[in-house]
């Protein structure tokens, strides 16, 4: 009897091993592979979101721009042609300044 209960510990040992290992990797998947797919995930669509949400902006300026310059073209000519620019970036800026603010604002706000 001695000779048999041997024989099965030598013969679950491989299989003790082969369970520790695969407890080993699903922990390890759990805890870094699968967090990491949802950071991508998040900052993929936070880069497309960049990226058109700047699109967007830069469509916009440029359509102030032409306002600008064809509504007030006349008004604007000559030496005064340089004012829609100044405008036109002087609303860009202050576009820039609130999207800094409130990300300020939010970065405040998460810390507390």
């Amino acid at each position: 009897m001695a000779e048999t209960s041997t024989t099965a510990t030598e013969e679950s040992i491989p299989a003790l091993v082969r369970e520790l290992k695969d407890l080993v990797v699903a922990y390890l998947r759990e805890r870094t592979i699968d967090p990491l797919k949802g950071l991508v995930r998040y900052v993929l669509f936070g880069v497309a979101g960049s990226v058109a949400l700047g699109a967007g902006l830069v469509l916009l300026a440029v359509a102030l721009l032409r306002a600008l310059q064809t509504e007030l073209g006349g008004a604007l000519s000559g030496s005064l042609s340089w004012l829609p620019y100044l405008i036109t970036a002087a609303v860009a800026l202050i576009v820039v300044a609130m999207a800094a603010a409130a990300a300020l604002r939010g970065r405040k706000k998460r810390r507390k």
